[in-house]
């Protein structure tokens, strides 16, 4: 298992700086995503951890040894770096056993059984196949396969479920998560996929204007946010103008309480609050809930919930929220509603 630090690491391509200063550390046989939308430097940075460009300052360590930084450059051969792309990019003329086996010597190939490996990626007995014979799943295991059989320090993913439909990411994601946690490789994940970097991950990276804007945990990150931008980001979001009184944020959905872990607000301070759709309870008769009233404006079904958006405040100063209701008939457009939130919510300073 390896130790991954990330230092300073800057890097431009002519006047346009993709990395301005990144700092990250991955522990030994975790997995950590790094999020980001399109031009935030995720695909950069997974470049140079690979040894694929180098960084134009800035180092990086692998368990201890330096393979970037200075005069320091150690070529990706010599990194063992196993590296999962977007599409597998599986050599079409070679079955599934040659593929994992590409690159392991006559030796490593009796020290390290091929066979072991299609088991380990739950592709027993599939080791005669070629890729066109394979699912666009199947072909992601083996590609991971061949990323494990060299006993690597690290894993790459460079987002490999993008190109698979939906019914199988949700099977793929889950048994990648599991080989890499019974293997104990530590494995950095790129995706601009929010969900996948939650749900999959240990610890997650969100890069913005090409550093680290917060690393943390899927729960922290998901609700304790850094600011209003990053929550939005990272999940459905409803933010609301509020003020601070009495150690409560007063709000177009009254008082709610702010959590423990926010730091402390001074009281009339103009705040933003964060309410996510789920913590938004909606009563289809008054008294249900002692939130203020309000009327259904759209209603999107999605089979396993829906996401209602309800508007409610003052005449003349309506706001709308989201709520996400599961295991209910849906609400047409101009039902009569009364919202309450359930939980504590997060507060910044306006």
């Amino acid at each position: 298992m390896t130790r991954v630090v990330v230092s300073g690491l800057r890097k431009s391509f002519g006047p346009h700086v993709v990395l301005d200063g990144l700092d990250l550390e991955v522990a030994e046989g975790s997995l950590t995503a790094v999020l980001g939308p399109s031009g935030s430097g995720k695909t950069t940075l997974l470049r140079i951890l690979a040894g694929f460009e180098r960084a134009g300052s800035g180092s990086v360590t692998l368990g201890g040894t330096l393979v970037e930084g200075g005069r320091t450059h150690v070529p990706p051969e010599s990194r063992r770096i196993g590296y999962v792309p977007q599409d597998g990019a599986l050599f079409p003329h070679l079955d599934a056993t040659a593929n994992v086996a590409f690159g392991l010597s006559r030796r490593e190939r009796k020290d390290r059984p091929v066979r072991q490996l299609l088991a380990l990626v739950g592709l027993a007995g599939a080791g005669h196949l070629y890729p066109h014979q394979l699912s666009g799943g199947m072909q992601q295991r083996v590609a991971l396969a061949r990323a494990l059989a060299i006993q690597p320090a690290l894993v790459l993913l460079d987002e490999p479920f993008s190109s698979l439909d939906a019914a199988l990411r949700a099977g793929v994601r889950a048994d990648v998560a599991r080989v890499l946690a019974e293997t104990g490789t530590t494995a950095v994940l790129v995706t601009h996929d929010q969900d996948e970097a939650l749900s999959l991950a240990d610890r997650v990276a969100v890069l913005r204007q090409g550093r680290v804007a917060q690393w943390a945990a899927p729960e922290e990150l998901y609700a304790d946010p850094l600011d209003p931008p990053l929550a939005r980001f990272v999940g459905d979001a409803n933010i609301l103008e509020g003020t601070v009184q009495d150690g409560m944020a007063m709000t177009v959905l009254g008082p709610l309480h702010i959590a423990p872990r926010t730091p402390a607000l001074a009281e009339h301070l103009p705040v933003l609050v964060l309410v996510r759709p789920e913590q938004v309870q909606l009563g289809t008769a008054p008294g249900v809930f002692p939130g203020p009233a309000g009327r259904v404006t759209e209603c999107r079904y999605f089979g396993h919930d829906m996401l209602v958006t309800v508007e409610t405040g003052p005449a003349g100063q309506p706001w709308s929220v989201q709520a996400r209701l599961i295991g209910r008939a849906r609400l047409g457009a101009g039902s009569p509603v009364w919202v309450s939130v359930d939980g504590p919510v997060k507060a910044w300073p306006a």
